[in-house]
């Protein structure tokens, strides 16, 4: 059986945290990192996170995070990649990720009232 996009991101948000944007900038030793393509990024891009393109995450993530215990929230256009990142991450051994599971104007707008 082959599951849908949507029936993958369910999966992913079942065995990861997810937050409201407002709950995860309440953290402020936190890593943020934005898994949106860039050319999202360019057009609304969140202050202070790092913007790491879920497809480049596992190759690029040491760069910016070398230390498995460091508290790190993903976010993206939807909350969707974000939970998927965050399962990936837990995958390959950090052990402090948390998925921002809303849409990214929530975020914005969460940034910008902390």
């Amino acid at each position: 059986m082959i599951l849908s996009v949507q029936e993958l991101i369910a999966l992913a948000k079942k065995s990861v945290n997810c937050v409201s944007a407002v709950q995860a900038f309440t953290r402020k030793n936190a890593t943020f990192i934005d898994v949106r393509e860039p050319a999202e990024t360019t057009v609304s891009p969140v202050e202070s996170s790092i913007n790491i393109p879920r497809g480049v995450l596992e190759m690029t993530i040491a760069k910016h995070c070398a230390n498995a215990e460091m508290e790190i929230y993903l976010h993206c256009a939807t909350g969707g990649r974000a939970a998927l990142a965050a399962e990936q991450l837990q995958r390959i051994g950090y052990k402090n990720v948390t998925a921002i599971s809303c849409p990214h104007d929530a975020v914005c707008q969460a940034k910008k009232n902390q």
